[in-house]
């Protein structure tokens, strides 16, 4: 199995440094309920984790919640909550969300404010090796300590320094150093430390919320593509400067970032989807189906259509399940798919391919039925492989509705040769009767795709 190393840029063979897989993965900073971004990240390295499992290897999954910064401090005054309430929250609507997309859980979900003692004590060895320095109740890391920070990002400090400004911030020593600790300021969580009250700075957490969990050293380290500068950037140098080990990631994977109208999702621009207003007009295999058509490297374009035509597209992979296998002595063999499905997966978790094999997969299943074969096997592999990308092919409970799915492309069908023939009246009463049966319906470059609602 080849991934690719965001620290060397290239695709690098994986072994585990020890016998079983310790993965890293940045979570969420839970002061809004989760968008389709996140989803997206979460998903990607959900999918390494079942695909490492597939493969015969055991899996140990860390991914952290941040329930103490900035953004959950200003938005619980303004809601006149505790953070800590605020923090709980939305670690529960995450919880629920990403349950509603079939992500199964990672093995551990530990949270910053419950690992106070830990970034402590890595911050004070930090000091003791000289590489961080208290000023004013803070901590901060001196970059120059590290000969080699930027090697992440590939950025030299005098890079990372253009565009500020000439005078340090008080109590820092370099622009570029960052925080460890920051002395608390009125009414905000803070904490007992050797330097006064205050609270963790946001890279010090994963350092040490990794230490803690799964080693000095890891095998995977992973999260979105926005996180390589400044937060793994930093705290690849502190955790170094700290273990005195190297490596501290075997291997950086980064995800493409989703984007809308060509910009990248965020909550700081407002453009936002929510993974639960989604899960109410998609299913959750057409929205995995979506985001894993693309490779995880690429960057992501929000399309309703591309994800009503996955819609579709799931129906089709179901069909293949649900078709009847004949009783015949010659059967269908599904080898060749799945070694297929390994080689594209192991060449850096290429699930665009892997998808692509599931529906040759599909295609043979049927040819084999029509021929008289039998296809039980092959059906089972489909189910199999699918699994392994985290898709049920299960029917939504609202396919008991008032309308089958044959009905609803048969309306679908109607619909659009009434709009070809320019009786737009018509084509409406039909998209209402699909309406009204819970079905809502896109046109697009390629048709009508329709999906339950």
């Amino acid at each position: 199995m080849r991934l690719y190393n965001s620290l060397t840029r290239t695709k690098e063979t994986f072994e585990p440094i020890e016998g079983n897989v310790r993965l890293y993965v940045c979570g969420v900073t839970v002061y809004d309920r989760p968008h389709v971004g996140h989803a997206l990240s979460t998903i990607v390295f959900e999918v390494l984790h079942r695909y490492l499992e597939y493969r015969g290897y055991n899996v140990k999954r860390v991914q952290n919640f941040t329930d103490v910064d900035d953004k959950i401090i200003d938005r619980a005054g303004r809601e006149g909550v505790a953070p800590e309430r605020l923090a709980e929250k939305y670690i529960n609507a995450f919880f629920n969300d990403l349950d509603g997309l079939n992500v199964s859980r990672a093995d551990l979900y530990p949270r910053a404010t419950d690992h106070i003692p830990e970034i402590i004590e890595m911050i004070s060895t930090l000091i003791d090796s000289g590489a961080a320095y208290e000023s004013l109740g803070s901590v901060y890391f001196s970059v120059h300590a590290d000969d080699d920070y930027g090697k992440l990002s590939r950025r030299s400090v005098q890079e990372m320094l253009e565009g500020t400004r000439a005078v340090p911030e008080p109590g820092k020593k370099n622009h570029a150093d960052f925080a460890l600790w920051k002395a608390s300021k009125p009414n905000e969580p803070s904490w007992n430390s050797p330097w006064g009250q205050g609270r963790p700075g946001w890279h010090i957490e994963c350092s040490a919320m990794v230490r803690r969990h799964l080693g000095c050293s890891i095998d995977i380290h992973g999260g979105g593509l926005d996180l390589i500068f400044p937060h793994h950037e930093n705290e690849l140098a502190q955790s170094e400067t700290a273990n005195r080990v190297e490596p501290f990631a075997r291997i950086w994977m980064h995800n493409g970032l989703l984007r809308l109208s060509g910009e990248k999702m965020s909550k700081s621009i407002g453009n936002i989807v929510f993974v639960n207003d989604e899960l109410k007009r998609f299913s959750p295999d057409a929205l995995r189906l979506w985001m894993l058509s693309s490779h995880y490297r690429s960057s992501l374009l929000y399309d309703e259509e591309a994800i009503l035509e996955k819609e579709r597209a799931v129906r089709r992979l179901r069909s293949a399940i649900e078709a009847e296998s004949q009783d015949a002595a010659e059967q269908l063999d599904p080898a060749q798919f799945r070694k297929r499905f390994i080689q594209v997966m192991d060449d850096d978790l290429n699930t665009p391919q892997a998808v692509a094999t599931l529906f040759d997969l599909r295609r043979e299943i049927f040819r084999a039925r029509d021929s008289g074969m039998a296809i039980r096997s092959a059906q089972s592999v489909l189910e199999e492989l699918a699994g392994v990308l985290g898709l049920t092919l299960q029917a939504a409970p609202s396919d008991d509705g008032p309308l089958s799915d044959a009905q609803i492309e048969q309306l679908v069908s109607e619909r659009s040769e009434l709009r070809k023939a320019r009786r737009y009246e018509d084509a409406d009463a039909v998209r209402k009767q699909l309406e009204q049966a819970g079905v809502a319906v896109a046109d697009g470059p390629h048709g009508a795709a329709w999906t339950r609602v």
